[in-house]
This record gives structure tokens, C-alpha cells and sequence, in this order.
């Protein structure tokens, strides 16, 4: 298979057995992108010099024998809210497309310290706020799924997504605020990882929420995802909600023992919108009955009725801290902000008084009651997204479609992990395991073992149709 099919894990086996060089993946993948992402649209800026210069020295340092990490030589995407000192940093906003970043995020120095290569910054959507993935003034990436059509890449970390699906990255790195990494993974066809919040520090990222935002890992496999995970997660004296966090306690290698001694909890039909398309839902049966047959009891569950209510508090939660954040640029109307994100941001103006902080009050309630509930299962299945990927003239920007189902994980403060579940016309479907706070080696020994079984993360889009000419 050709290198940039291949999984950070495969192309890491490649680099130890001397079947390759750093440079040659690397130079894969540099190809790859000037080929295809004239009409992809999934970087902002690809660092080809810098890139080439950090492969050659990984390529030196494993000829002189030196003991290097699984991911050392091995190159990565990154949203472009992950700042770089002295970089170009945009945040998905035609305003900031000539600011300068003078902090390096805590992100980009492990992935730095693993020896990890920064192909270039991703597209996102504007400061991160849209589930869709449309950007109107930096432009949205195309979904490598359907080159005839350009259907919608997933939002917020839009580019991250479209980068590694297409083959341009073998993994990126995303955020997650109310879906931005579970929902483009879903919509792409990749594995999607939502840490627990204070897991991965945020320091030196560009903000969207402060009390929800999370960083996280895309990529082809389970595998690949928690050894990322490894690299970012850990206590940063720079972001105190990281310093409480438990061990990670990953093992080095996921059993491969089966789901015994699982419960894993299955909503019930009735309680998911009446938008679901029947091939999400088909999906999602079928990855109850692998995890069954896998060892795991499934069972029958009703979630308590305001769960799907979660949805709307997150969104006025997510513009409340975002008003804050940006208040300055997004009331200056001759600043150059997409009029969706503007509105979405701007509605916070309408609170009543108070009501942000009854928001959280009731949040820190609900995480409680929830958790009670949850303490009986060891995971919950639900679909990612209701629909695959619709076109992108389609969608109404103010619908909750495709973050419908994400969104509730984030205001209760779980982990999660979204899964290709297969195809449906040619189009990825995906499934979600739910895990409980800093219950990321669950969620991933569990999903492992459903990707190990069904083998959908090996899916790849035909990208043909993207060629320059």
C-alpha cells in the first residue's frame, strides 16, 4: 500500500524495520498535498522546508542508534488554533490571516517532543464555532469522499479531518467543544478522539470555551489515537485544570481478549431525533450486535429526558464564554467575521442577567445526577452524527443536526470516541462509544476491539478525482 495509506503505527513499523526513511514519508505526503490540495482546501500554510529539515535530522538520530520514541519521524496536521511562536496563526478568521503567534501551544511542544514532524497548519472554521465546517471568507475544505459534489467536511476541525482522510496527513490534531473532532472524524471516515476536559493542556490554544474545550487527536486507527493521546495528556503548571487529572495508565498494547465483563448501555430509539437517516441508525444496531458478539452486554437503557435538552445549554454556554473572548472584533462590523459566526456569537448579547451562571450552576447538577446514573455501565453507544455528509448548498447553518448528538458529552464532562461504522452510498456513517471522566483507556480498549472485529478504519476515499492537472 502506498505510504500515505498507511497508519501512523504502520508507517512507525516501516521507519524501525529500514524499510523507509522520514524523508520519504514525508516527501509522500508533501507530494501528496501539492497534488490535491489545490482543490481540497485542507491547509492554511504547509511548512515543506521546515518539514524536510525535521525528517532529515530523525533520519540522523536513527542512524546513529539513538533511542527514539514510536512517534519520532512520523509527520502530523495540526488545527490552526495550536499556535507556533513566530508562525502565522488564524484561528479560521480572515482577520487574524496576517497575525503572528508569540506563545508555542502545549500541543504542538509534546507532539515536538516525541518527534513528530508539523506538516502545516488546517483549516478550521472561524474561532471554531460551527459543527458544518463551512468557513464563507477562508474558504471550507472539501470532503475527499465525493469529489463531483462538495459535501460537507465537518466542523470545527474541518481541514484536520479532510487532510488526514485524503492522505495529505497520516493524523491531526483537532479540538472539541461540543463535537469539533468526533463530528468531521464522522463525516470523514476516521477515528475521533474527545478527551475528558483538563486531560490536554491548553495553553498556547486559541480559545473558544473556556469550561468546554478539549484537544484531541484524528486519525485511521484506535491505536494511532492513544499514542497520541500518550504524547499530549499530562499536568501543564500553565493550565491548572490539568494538574487534578488521574494517571493515564495506557497499556502498551490494547487486549485482544474481547469486551467480557462490559456493560455498555444502548439508548433507546425513541429518544433520538426524528432526523436520523436509517443508515446512521442501521449502524448503530450493527455495531451493538459486533460489541455483543465481542463479549459485552448490551443493554436496553432509557437516558434521563433532559439529556437531548444539553444540545441548546452547550450553545449558549459555548457563545456566552465566546462573547467574552472576542466581544472587541465581533461587535466592530468592519472586521472581516462570517455573518454565521458572528450571529451565533452576538446571540449572547441576549441573555438575561444571571444566566450564564445559573448555566453552569445547573451543569456542575447535571454532572452529578449523571454520573449516579452512569456508575451501573461501563460505556454508552449512540450514532456520532444523525446524517452523513449532506452537500454543502444544502444545510441550514443554524440547525443542530450535526451536533445533535456530540454536544451533551461535553457539558456532562466525558470522554468519547467516535468510529467509522462503514459506508452508505459511498459516504461514512459512524458510532460513538461514551466513557465516563478520564475513562480514555476504556473507551479505546473498547473501541479497538469493535475496529479490530469490523475493520472499517481501513475505508479509504478515492481521491482521484482531486488531482491538479
Amino acid at each position: 500500500m502506498e505510504i500515505t495509506n498507511l497508519t501512523l503505527s504502520e508507517q512507525a513499523a516501516l521507519l524501525r524495520q529500514g524499510e523507509c526513511s522520514s524523508r520519504d514519508i514525508v516527501d509522500a505526503h508533501l507530494a501528496r498535498i501539492e497534488r490535491l490540495d489545490g482543490k481540497l482546501h485542507a491547509f492554511v500554510e504547509v511548512y515543506a522546508a521546515e518539514a524536510r529539515q525535521l525528517a532529515d535530522g530523525a533520519d540522523r538520530a536513527r542512524a546513529a542508534g539513538l533511542p527514539l520514541g514510536p512517534l519520532h519521524g512520523l509527520p502530523i496536521c495540526l488545527k490552526d488554533l495550536c499556535d507556533i511562536d513566530g508562525s502565522i496563526g488564524t484561528g479560521g478568521s480572515r482577520m487574524w490571516a496576517n497575525r503572528r503567534a508569540t506563545v508555542t501551544s502545549a500541543t504542538v511542544e509534546r507532539l515536538l517532543a516525541a518527534g513528530m514532524i508539523p506538516l502545516g497548519k488546517t483549516h478550521m472554521v472561524e474561532f471554531a464555532f460551527g459543527a458544518w465546517g463551512t468557513n464563507p471568507l477562508m474558504g471550507a475544505p472539501w470532503n475527499p469522499w465525493d469529489s463531483a459534489c462538495q459535501r460537507v467536511p465537518g466542523g470545527s476541525s474541518s481541514g484536520t479531518a479532510v487532510a488526514v482522510a485524503a492522505g495529505l496527513a497520516p493524523a491531526g490534531i483537532g479540538s472539541d467543544t461540543g463535537g469539533s473532532v468526533r463530528i468531521p472524524s464522522a463525516f470523514n471516515g476516521l477515528v475521533g478522539l474527545k478527551v475528558t476536559y483538563g486531560r490536554i493542556s491548553l495553553h498556547g490554544t486559541g480559545l473558544l470555551s473556556w469550561t468546554l474545550d478539549s484537544i484531541g487527536p484524528l486519525a485511521r486507527s484506535v491505536e494511532d489515537c492513544a499514542e497520541l493521546l500518550r504524547a499530549l495528556a499530562g499536568p501543564d503548571a500553565r493550565d491548572a485544570a490539568t494538574l487534578a487529572q488521574p494517571d493515564l495508565d495506557l497499556p502498551a498494547e490494547f487486549a485482544a481478549d474481547g469486551l467480557k465483563h462490559l456493560r455498555i448501555a444502548l439508548p433507546e430509539r425513541a429518544q433520538l431525533p426524528d432526523f436520523m437517516h436509517p443508515a446512521v441508525l442501521d449502524a448503530w444496531a450493527r455495531a451493538a450486535k459486533v460489541l455483543e458478539k465481542l463479549g459485552a452486554e448490551i443493554v436496553p437503557v432509557r437516558l434521563p429526558d433532559w439529556y437531548f435538552d444539553l444540545a441548546r445549554q452547550v450553545g449558549m454556554i459555548i457563545a456566552s464564554e465566546a462573547f467574552a473572548l472576542h466581544r472587541d472584533h465581533i461587535e466592530d462590523m468592519t472586521q472581516p467575521i462570517g455573518a454565521g459566526v458572528r450571529e451565533r456569537v452576538l446571540g449572547a448579547r441576549n441573555l438575561a442577567p444571571g444566566e450564564y451562571a445559573e448555566a453552569l450552576r445547573v451543569m456542575a447538577q447535571r454532572r452529578r445526577t449523571f454520573g449516579a446514573w452512569f456508575r451501573r455501565f461501563d460505556a454508552i453507544l449512540l450514532p456520532t452524527v444523525a446524517v452523513p455528509a449532506p452537500p454543502l448548498d444544502t444545510i441550514d447553518e443554524a440547525a443542530s443536526v450535526p451536533s445533535y448528538l456530540t454536544r451533551p458529552q461535553n457539558y456532562l464532562g466525558l470522554s468519547a470516541l467516535a468510529l467509522p461504522a462503514g459506508l452508505d452510498q459511498g459516504l461514512p456513517v459512524s458510532i460513538q462509544i461514551i466513557g465516563k471522566a478520564f475513562a480514555e483507556r476504556q473507551i479505546l480498549e473498547i473501541g479497538k476491539a469493535y475496529q479490530d472485529q469490523t475493520g472499517f478504519n481501513q475505508l479509504r476515499p478515492d481521491v482521484a478525482g482531486f488531482s491538479s492537472p
